[in-house]
């Protein structure tokens, strides 16, 4: 069995973070791993990985213990989904818009410290949504981009919901929507609207849980992708559909606060990337051990090419993992510039060092590792996908960084 890739003595953990790290590598390694093949060749959701998701409690893993999850934070729950990319990176991929939808409304939102009013009013309605997940084992999606800058930040959501007696009326379409037609509800951030054609507000935005099965809900267009092909991330399309007021994941308003006072909550994409990085290594290691499964034990760790290889991999991957967890650990409300700072570092990092220990693994274990029938391959495809993803791409947090570093609050040329 590999080892955590933050073993519990080396990097400090608690007991459940070690706990929780296991328990998803095990099920990666001993069910996900034999499955991702079919699911990247054939374009297709990991079904049956959510179905062992649900059976061993992981689909609330960041649900508050009181009802019934395991309560993780932040960093618990990155850790434990590196484990889960480390042997298929759709399922982790996917896996973190569902448990976005929990960690959001959970852990992050408490740290907010909102009115009294408005917490009672979120405590109830959050129990629903946990009630669905931890006894009916329902999937919660979160379709995020629309193809503009909303994403990344710098406008209000397209997609609109207009109030209306009794819930809201959502129009809009959101692009990239991974769990498309497999989610049992998709987590929709839309802009509040009191009249139809009112220009939507960022400070208005809504966070909605609208049911796959509701009337004017449709998805569309192919999903033939270079990577991450099981998130089967196709177009969603919402045509008038009907909400009522209780499928509110948050409090009107309070998604654009926990954006700007939580920002490490747009780092949850990277354990899978993490994950990956470590996946390019440990096949390099057995490759040139002899230890693939299913190919002959040939060694070729003795020529001084494959061994200086390695060293190069060996430091990228460390300093990659230190750095992000770094960020991980000392994420919170209210980061310092510094802080953030870092987060964008470690974002930039990971993205961008996944690829690259991908391509050192190609290069280093030669043409065989070019086959599909080995993972090497799909590893390398995965891995070029994070960088592009919103709302901190590498471009982007190439400028939150430079910007930052010359200019403090306030300063402008």
């Amino acid at each position: 069995m590999d080892d955590l890739i933050f073993p519990k003595k080396e990097w400090c953990l608690t007991n459940e973070q070690e706990q929780l790290c296991n328990l998803s590598k095990n099920l990666g390694s001993k069910r996900f791993s034999k499955r991702a093949f079919k699911y990247d060749s054939e374009a297709s959701f990991p079904v049956e990985n959510y179905k062992d998701l649900a059976e061993k409690g992981l689909l609330g893993i960041c649900v508050p213990k009181k009802y019934g999850g395991f309560g993780a934070d932040l960093k618990t729950y990155m850790l434990a989904a590196a484990e889960i990319g480390r042997y298929c990176g759709a399922t982790a991929l996917t896996f973190n818009m569902h448990v976005s939808s929990c960690l959001w409304t959970s852990f992050l939102i408490d740290d907010l410290k909102l009115d009294e009013e408005i917490k009672i009013e979120h405590e109830r309605l959050r129990s629903e949504h946990y009630k669905r997940i931890i006894q009916d084992g329902k999937i919660y999606a979160q379709p995020f981009s629309e193809g503009g800058a909303a994403a990344a930040g710098f406008k209000a959501f397209g997609t609109n919901a207009l109030k209306v007696p009794d819930g809201w009326v959502i129009n809009g379409r959101k692009i990239f929507a991974s769990l498309s037609g497999h989610a049992d509800y998709y987590g929709v951030l839309c802009s509040a609207i009191r009249k139809k054609d009112e220009c939507g507000s960022r400070k208005n935005t809504m966070y909605l849980a609208v049911p796959n099965n509701a009337d004017g809900v449709s998805v569309e267009g192919d999903w033939d992708p270079l990577g991450m092909r099981g998130t089967v991330s196709r177009t969603l399309v919402f045509r008038d559909v009907f909400v009522f007021e209780k499928e509110q994941l948050m409090p009107a308003g309070v998604y654009p606060e926990a954006a700007a006072r939580w920002p490490h909550m747009f780092m949850t994409l990277t354990p899978a990337y993490m994950g990956i990085a470590q996946a390019a290594f440990d096949f390099t290691i057995k490759y040139l051990r002899g230890e693939v499964e299913g190919m002959a034990p040939v060694k070729r760790r003795m020529y001084p090419t494959k061994q200086l290889a390695v060293a190069e991999m060996k430091v990228m991957l460390e300093q990659t993992k230190a750095i992000w967890f770094q960020a991980i650990s000392e994420a919170g409300p209210d980061p310092s510039k510094e802080s953030l700072m870092r987060a964008y570092v470690a974002q930039y990092t990971v993205m961008e060092n996944s690829n690259k220990l991908t391509q050192l693994a190609l290069r280093t274990c030669g043409g065989q590792a070019m086959l599909k029938t080995l993972p090497l391959e799909r590893l390398y495809r995965d891995s070029r996908c994070g960088s592009l993803m919103l709302p901190w791409t590498a471009e982007l947090c190439l400028d939150k960084l430079g910007t930052s570093t010359l200019y403090e609050e306030g300063e402008s040329d």
